[in-house]
């Protein structure tokens, strides 16, 4: 584990206890077992869906790409705000909605 996504769990503190998993050269991060954010390059980025995009757009914080084949591809992950890395209470505030999405998306998939 990365010393960035060990801060994470003082980071989501408030929120709850989460988990790190290698994938893809970062790392997805997980509560109660569901990935409501993910880490590339030391940058955190939090699921969202049709709910909670707006909370994302608004402060004009851009989704996950990545290229594959020459094209751009987009995740359902959005840059995190930068003050919850400070703020343990907005922190847990923007971990639960984007637990909140895991947990619409795996519904959406049964």
């Amino acid at each position: 584990m990365s010393q960035f996504t060990q801060y994470l769990q003082e980071v989501f503190e408030l929120f709850g206890p989460i988990s790190a998993r290698k994938m893809f050269g970062g790392y997805g991060i997980y509560h109660q077992g569901l990935m409501f954010g993910l880490v590339a390059d030391d940058t955190l980025y939090l699921k969202a869906d049709a709910e909670n995009v707006a909370y994302f757009q608004e402060l004009e914080l851009g989704p996950f790409e990545y290229h594959k084949q020459g094209k751009v591809m987009k995740m359902s992950y959005y840059l995190a705000p930068d003050e919850i890395m400070d703020d343990r209470e907005q922190a847990a505030i923007w971990a639960q909605r984007s637990f909140a999405a895991a947990v619409r998306g795996k519904r959406g998939k049964r």
